[in-house]
């Protein structure tokens, strides 16, 4: 088994990424080599903005951290806001440091005309500093709230399930292979 954190970036309770998130966390329950442990940011306390070395990351951090630790990969289900990802993300990510690395992360995201795809952009960028290896293959909803029906579930299901089970195949084998890369050799930044 597999200990994937899915981290919603959204912070609106009843918005769209509520709607992807549910969506995304069935296509996981139908996978028995994947156990999920579901970061809401809307719902997970962050550690207050704070200069990068100041020390003492709070009590916030340090729960995060553990989660982060924990697990063998990630799923970040991120909307974009004026060509970017949530602010909440950013907070979160900056508050973890050596916890990610060597570890996979894949990108679902939803938006206007980009699909979300130009804050999966960004997020690359910043997981790569990290030392976390991106998924290339990611599930995106261009023009995302007609992508969904008035219970939440996709208008033409079978295009982006198969993007999911694709990238949940990938995200699987990248996990595997680097637990088993951190365990005969621990990964040094």
């Amino acid at each position: 088994m597999l200990d994937i954190a899915v981290i919603i970036a959204s912070t609106r309770e009843d918005g769209l990424g509520a709607t992807v998130g549910r969506w995304f966390l069935e296509q996981t329950a139908r996978r028995a080599d994947l156990t999920v442990d579901v970061i809401a940011l809307g719902r997970t306390a962050l550690p207050p903005i704070q200069p990068a070395r100041s020390g003492d990351t709070g009590d916030e951090a340090r729960e995060l951290a553990a989660r982060i630790d924990a697990a063998d990969g990630f799923v970040v289900i991120t909307p974009e806001y004026n060509h970017g990802y949530p602010a909440a993300l950013k907070l979160a990510i900056d508050a973890v440091r050596h916890e990610w690395a060597a570890k996979p992360v894949g990108f679902v995201s939803y938006g206007g005309r980009s699909g979300g795809l130009r804050a999966v952009e960004q997020l690359r960028l910043v997981f790569a500093e990290l030392h976390v290896v991106s998924l290339r293959d990611t599930v995106s909803f261009h023009q995302a709230d007609g992508h969904f029906d008035a219970a939440g579930r996709p208008v033409e299901p079978d295009g982006v399930n198969g993007a999911a089970k694709v990238m949940l195949d990938q995200l699987t084998w990248w996990a595997s292979t680097l637990r088993e890369g951190r365990a005969a050799r621990p990964y040094v930044r």
